[in-house]
């Protein structure tokens, strides 16, 4: 997407599809409580991603007009409130579609409200922070918390809550998994690792360990991270792990650019592979996702006189404007550079 605007300055979004049906979502909607970015990273299929991108925000901006502010409470009630819902809808459905009690996604979310910036994350996307300091180098800061038992520390919280259960953590296919099934500890949906009626399902046999669960063994509870916009701060990059997988904090901020960081990831990808970027542009969805995930990035923009400004919208106007962005494949033969913003 070309460079668009937003409540508190301007962004840049790009997207690239590896799994055959796009489990990455994304949404920017500039409201009158501010600016809301959202990337939902799904897994088990798109069921759960799609399902939070449609209802998260409405339940933000519900919560926040009832209390007549943003907050970290608002936004723990939002997410509650839309896990609740996709249980509703998983319970009316999964008869049908029995799959769908394992379709999960995790949740990366920005809101920038009356000079502050909110940051609410479920499992493994990660928002960086851009800021300039006296030599005016670009610094990266990390402002979301990962649930992934990659982590040690992710692994003791798990171990701790569940004292009786040898099997919370696993290492298979050389990776940390929680009951040897999934990566993440947070996340909307995966319903049947919460609740028992829906783990007993003959369809999750195969994995291996027995699925007894006497409490929920993943939850929907966001960590928060509130930060006070300086001036300073420049842009800030959200992103699902399909692009931390493959560059780095500074790498992204030192780029600070969607499309070119898509590209740059795939440039890792390619060189991984030992393969051109010719042949990587080739390889078709789905087998692409044996090479690289799904890649969704957000690049915020802070103009500080936008964000003070956005403090006088009326509370009472109800005009939100949607961005959301298609999948591209980024093919640059020879090498040549994506025209981006400045």
């Amino acid at each position: 997407m070309e460079l668009k605007d937003h409540a508190s300055g301007h962004f840049s979004m790009a997207v690239v599809q590896a799994n055959t049906s796009l489990e990455d979502q994304s949404q920017v909607v500039t409201s009158p409580i501010g600016t809301f970015v959202g990337i939902y990273d799904g897994h088990g299929g798109p069921q759960a991603s799609r399902f939070v991108s449609d209802h998260l925000f409405s339940h933000v901006e519900k919560f926040a007009l009832e209390q007549g502010d943003l907050s970290a409470e608002v936004l723990r009630k939002a997410f509650s409130a839309t896990e609740e819902d996709f249980l509703h809808f998983v319970t009316r459905s999964w008869e049908a579609q029995p799959r769908i009690v394992s379709a999960g996604s995790c949740c990366l979310v920005g809101v920038i409200s009356n000079n502050t910036l909110y940051v609410a994350n479920l499992g493994d996307s990660r928002a960086v922070l851009g800021s300039t300091r006296a030599k005016k180098s670009i610094i990266a800061e990390r402002l979301s918390t990962e649930h992934n038992a990659a982590a040690e520390e992710v692994r003791k919280e798990l171990k701790s809550l569940h004292p009786d259960d040898s099997h919370i953590v696993v290492f298979r296919n050389g990776v940390w998994r929680v009951k040897g099934i999934i990566q993440v500890s947070r996340s909307i949906g995966d319903i049947y690792l919460k609740k028992p009626e829906f783990h007993k399902h003959s369809l999750f046999a195969h994995y291996g360990f027995p699925l007894v669960i006497r409490r929920p063994i993943l939850t929907a509870e966001p960590s928060i991270h509130v930060h006070q916009l300086k001036p300073e701060d420049q842009f800030l990059i959200l992103a699902s792990d399909g692009l931390w997988e493959q560059i780095n904090d500074q790498e992204a901020a030192d780029i600070g650019i969607a499309k070119r960081l898509i590209r740059a990831a795939l440039q890792v990808v390619a060189k991984k592979q030992d393969m051109s970027s010719a042949d990587l542009h080739k390889v078709e969805r789905g087998a692409r996702r044996n090479i690289h995930d799904d890649i969704t990035v957000i690049v915020i923009y802070l103009d500080n006189e936008s964000i003070n400004r956005q403090a006088k919208i009326p509370p009472k106007c109800n005009r939100s404007v949607h961005y959301t962005c298609a999948p591209i494949d980024i093919f640059c033969p020879g090498g040549a550079e994506i025209d981006g913003p400045p």
